[in-house]
């Protein structure tokens, strides 16, 4: 299999061969668990919200999680395969959020109508290419400092965590350091070992609600309305792009891959609408997650780290097919471990971000604008920080430059 080639890039960035056992390590299997770890505990919990609004049996709220499962595994196998960069695929958290208060007014299959009106959307989006062509216009710093602030809000949670569980916080910190200094590229597969052997000492494991279920799929026939359309179809459409294609695709960028982002658009498109009978709301470009497999705890090579987001990708399909029991395994941790592990690993991507958002001086103040809106968590209109740091990154280098000219 030889993946599309990419003469701009310099030789150290551009793939090799594909070797995917040869190319995997330690770093990037527990690289795709961390990421998969984390993407399923930030917000699965809204999926359980949202359905139980809408009055959703259990068997239609399980086949929802498997149909995302399914989806995000089999295109982040394969685009990361594919394009020899890591492509980590996740579902729309600010989508799942805006269900939690729109799903339960409309019957569940013109639910699923609306969804297939989303995937429809972004399928053409990603068809046309004008996304493409848009993202190459951002500049690099602007790009850069969206990727800092986007992981900066995760990054400070583990300070946020040693509020609540100060012997378990402090202990994975100081074997992170100690592990960081002596074995670097183990730091994080140690530090997440130790962590578990603190949570168990510390009798915060808890088992008592895990069971083991296979997920079945539930089709439902889907039915269109101008309502739900209106008010979930493109409302989705508008977060999905705005909230995670366009963050998802300047991470990528940010840590040095130049995959074109038109086949990665509309391969989720086209993976959201064959799910989306099953209850999937739809699958897009991660960015958090992703930054877990591009930046260097992944892998020292920057070549081999596309098989961290493989391995999260087998990781999703794992979870997948037990579809909600995963989350029972989940609540077996303490909520401080998830999120200190994933602050952790994103150290190096974060330290990246700001360092070239930093490098051109023309780019800074832009930059800066950029990473704080970003790191703000501001929300307008139900679209994120992320799109309105890259919109004030934007402007205001459009404005400094115009006054400079």
């Amino acid at each position: 299999m030889t993946a599309p080639s990419s003469p701009d890039l310099p030789a150290s960035v551009r793939p090799g061969p594909l070797r995917p056992f040869a190319d995997t390590s330690v770093a990037t299997i527990v690289a795709g668990f961390v990421a998969m770890m984390t993407g399923y505990t930030s917000s699965l919990v809204l999926m359980f919200q949202a359905g139980q609004a809408a009055h959703l049996t259990d068997a239609q709220i399980s086949s929802w999680i498997w149909a995302l499962s399914i989806g995000m595994a089999v295109t982040t196998i394969g685009l990361s395969l594919w394009f020899r960069a890591p492509t980590v695929v996740a579902w729309s958290t600010p989508g799942a959020a805006l269900l939690i208060s729109s799903l339960p007014h409309v019957p569940y299959a013109e639910a699923i109508g609306a969804y297939i009106v989303c995937a429809l959307l972004l399928t053409a989006v990603g068809l046309t290419g004008w996304f493409d062509t848009l993202m190459k216009r951002i500049p690099a710093g602007i790009a850069a400092a969206l990727l800092a602030g986007i992981l900066f809000e995760i990054g400070i949670e583990i300070f946020h965590a040693a509020q609540v569980q100060t012997p378990l916080v402090l202990t994975m910190f100081f074997a992170y350091l100690l592990m960081k200094r002596f074995v670097p590229r183990y730091a994080i597969v140690g530090t997440l070992v130790v962590g578990i052997a603190a949570a168990a000492a510390l009798g915060l494991l808890d088992f008592s609600h895990f069971r083991v279920a296979v997920a079945k799929p539930v089709f439902t026939m889907p039915a269109f309305s101008v309502q739900a359309i209106v008010s979930i179809g493109i409302p989705l459409f508008v977060v999905a792009m705005a909230s995670q294609n366009v963050p998802g695709i300047a991470v990528i960028r940010a840590d040095g891959y130049d995959t074109p982002s038109s086949p990665l658009i509309a391969t989720t498109g086209l993976a959201s609408l064959v799910l989306a009978p099953f209850g999937s709301h739809g699958v897009n470009l991660a960015a958090i997650t992703a930054a877990i497999c591009t930046g260097p705890h992944a892998h020292e090579d920057r070549n081999k780290r596309y098989m961290a987001a493989v391995w999260c990708g087998i990781f999703y399909l794992i979870a997948g097919i037990f579809g909600a029991t995963i989350a029972a395994l989940f609540a077996a941790f303490p909520q401080a471990l998830v999120v200190s592990i994933a602050a952790l690993a994103l150290f190096g991507s974060i330290m990246s971000g700001l360092t070239n958002a930093m490098q051109n001086p023309k780019e800074r103040e832009a930059a800066l604008v950029t990473f704080m809106v970003t790191a703000s968590g501001l929300t307008l209109l139900s679209i994120g920080a992320a799109f309105w740091g890259l919109v004030a990154g934007v402007l205001t280098q459009v404005v400094l430059s115009a006054r400079k000219a």
